[in-house]
């Protein structure tokens, strides 16, 4: 009896996709999984009021409250995933064995067990330095502030934090990308627009001045439409920060939350890899506007796939979720977001794209569209089966009841 892979290779081969070449090729499409997901982006300061224009939604039991709580729930999660993945690390979840470090000091020393975690895992790091929730960061602006002193302390937190990521990219042999995202803004119109960008990009030169091997720490700007607090200016704009990246050769980070509802980052990468060498994603899933929802294989999520494999930037993009809900069971959401990540790129590397864009490149606009149509339907879950049961994970639901049971004897403990 032929089974439904086999004849999924067959119907796939029939449109010229060699499906096991497809699912080879995902090895190369790792997730970089968001630590903040897993305690509502609290963090080991104990700052308790969440700053920086950030919201978490929900107050479903048993969240992390603790580093080692945090591994243990990230290596469930991790189970669950087919393939090796990576850990996204911002600087608030420092461990300093309970003394009072400031951000401006931190070392990779106070990350040492978080590297040596991934190191016995086999999982990279990504890293980020921590801009909100802190008194210095309380009026909404930080690396732009026009008092000298708060912005070097800033500058002096960027610098130490490029150092960590160097650290953690040279002790588990994979670059650490270090994305730098500030909240800076205006909750009203301001009457200058120009200094506190003008101030922005000298503190970041300062932040970026020392130069770190690119094999262990990548540097990225992330850019934001709006925020809370800063409804009518936002100081490190799109527009700012694809400048800033151009000029200076960094990675730029799009955020599918940080653009106007209407405008999607699908149809941004074609462009910037113009001029841009890299480009780190921040896979997120906006409603309304950057609410941060839990990533689901949603069109606009197949669209970024499908123009990261149809460009061939494989080796230029770097994939990393970021959204927080505390309205559901936190493993799960970091499970359902990286199965459904990976869903997008699998199903883009089956995409039988070459004869739709033969069609489109003959000026035959009807089968292109006909085409499309047509490999919606294509059977794409038992390809899906396949490889989560050749990474020996589940391939249907059967993993959320690895993560309910997880809950009730595990989670349901904390208090």
């Amino acid at each position: 009896m032929t089974t439904a892979y086999e004849f999924a290779c067959e119907r796939y081969a029939e449109h010229g996709v060699d499906v096991d070449a497809a699912v080879a090729a995902m090895d190369a499409y790792p997730v970089s999984i968001h630590c903040w997901q897993g305690d509502d982006v609290g963090g080991f300061e104990g700052a308790g009021e969440l700053g920086g224009g950030l919201a978490v939604t929900g107050n479903y039991p048993g969240k992390a409250r603790n580093a080692e709580e945090l591994r243990a729930d990230a290596d469930l999660a991790m189970s669950l995933l087919p393939g090796k993945h990576r850990f996204n690390l911002h600087a608030i979840y420092a461990e300093t064995g309970g003394e009072k470090v400031e951000r401006d000091q931190l070392t990779a020393e106070h990350f040492a067990a978080w590297i040596d975690w991934a190191k016995s895992r086999g999982v990279g790091l990504d890293f980020n330095p921590s801009y909100f929730s802190h008194p210095l960061a309380a009026s909404g602006v930080t690396l732009s502030h026009a008092d000298k002193s708060v912005r070097d302390f800033w500058i002096d937190h960027g610098k130490a934090c490029r150092r960590i990521g160097a650290a953690m990219g040279a002790a588990t042999g994979s670059p650490c990308v270090t994305n730098v995202w500030v909240p800076d803004g205006s909750k009203d119109t301001p009457a200058d627009r120009k200094a506190p960008r003008e101030r922005l990009a000298c503190a970041l030169d300062e932040v970026f001045s020392e130069k770190l091997n690119p094999k262990q720490n990548l540097d990225a700007v992330e850019s934001k439409l709006f925020g809370i607090g800063a409804e009518s200016y936002t100081v490190g704009s799109h527009e700012f920060y694809m400048g800033y990246a151009i000029k200076n050769g960094k990675v730029l980070c799009l955020d599918a939350g940080h653009f106007h509802p209407t405008e999607v980052i699908s149809d941004k990468l074609s462009a910037v890899m113009q001029f841009i060498p890299e480009v780190l994603l921040h896979v997120s899933r906006g409603v309304r506007w950057d609410s941060d929802h839990v990533v689901v294989l949603s069109d606009e999520l197949r669209a970024i796939a499908q123009e990261i494999v149809r460009g061939g930037y494989g080796g230029r993009v770097h994939i990393g979720l970021d959204f927080f809900d505390a309205t559901i069971n936190r493993i799960a959401a970091w499970v359902i977001g990286v199965r459904s990540t990976q869903k997008a790129l699998l199903a883009a590397l089956l995409e039988p794209w070459g004869e739709v864009r033969d069609a489109e490149a003959a000026g035959d606009l009807t089968a292109r569209l006909a085409l499309m149509e047509e490999h919606k339907t294509l059977p794409f879950d038992a390809v899906w089966t396949h490889y989560c049961e050749a990474k020996g994970v589940p391939a249907g639901a059967g993993w959320l009841k690895q993560v309910q049971k997880y809950e009730a004897e595990v989670q349901s403990q904390r208090s």
